[in-house]
């Protein structure tokens, strides 16, 4: 990013880049929180996750005033106004996500006091890896403007889509086969639909990315338009 004359603006925008990256940190710590507090039906996690969802939220309400503070003192142009835009459309996909992650969490604190199927989290236990391997380079992605490694990211949305579908599939026929069952399994359904949102939301994180970078939306594209060859 250029500087400005104003070394005032300079750092009004790089509070906002730091509020941003902390947001994002504080969601990678609930969403870990939440999806430990699943595979090893914790309560006391799953509750402290569902706290840290406070400060995601706090975060949020900062960020969108810091932006609205700059559009309206500083009017900016360019690519500063590309990031601007960027992260008053980040913001509320990180927030989601943080919201997905409580969702997990109110599961996994429900699941804690039930009998448990035998190992129903085969698929779940890859779903969660890649949900937070993803959302770890979406935000880093997003914090070196990295067009390429954010559309790498977005190709890598198919495997937790597949995965989401295998699990499902498989809690299916769990259901049929234990019928005494179906309400612990259909919690874990809603966790792999939470899962499967997160992967979307940092997806979207990715896709803003590559607007970031050059200013090109790639929002509803199809891989064969988007000139990026396999990785979308």
């Amino acid at each position: 990013m250029r500087e400005h004359i104003s070394g005032q603006y300079d750092a009004e925008l790089d509070a906002l880049r730091d509020h941003v990256m902390e947001m994002g940190g504080v969601v990678e710590t609930v969403l870990r929180d939440a999806a430990d507090a699943l595979l090893h039906f914790d309560a006391d996690l799953a509750g402290l996750a569902i706290r840290q969802d406070v400060e995601v939220n706090r975060l949020e309400l900062l960020i969108d005033e810091e932006c609205n503070r700059i559009i309206a003192r500083r009017q900016p142009t360019a690519g500063d106004l590309r990031l601007v835009m960027a992260i008053l459309k980040t913001v509320p996909d990180l927030e989601r996500i943080g919201d997905e992650a409580q969702r997990i969490a109110k599961m996994a604190l429900e699941m804690s006091s039930m009998e448990h199927p035998k190992d129903p989290l085969t698929e779940l236990r890859e779903m969660i890896r890649l949900c937070r391997e993803n959302l770890r380079d979406a935000l880093d992605a997003f914090a070196r403007v990295d067009a390429d490694d954010a559309a790498e990211i977005i190709g890598r949305d198919r495997q937790v889509d597949a995965l989401y579908n295998a699990q499902i599939a498989r809690l299916v026929v769990l259901m049929e086969q234990e019928p005494t069952q179906v309400r612990p399994l259909l919690n874990i359904v809603w966790c792999a639909r939470a899962l499967e949102r997160i992967g979307d939301h940092a997806k979207n994180v990715c896709e803003y990315v590559v607007y970031l970078s050059g200013g090109r939306d790639v929002r509803h594209r199809a891989r064969s338009e988007l000139g990026g060859g396999d990785a979308f």
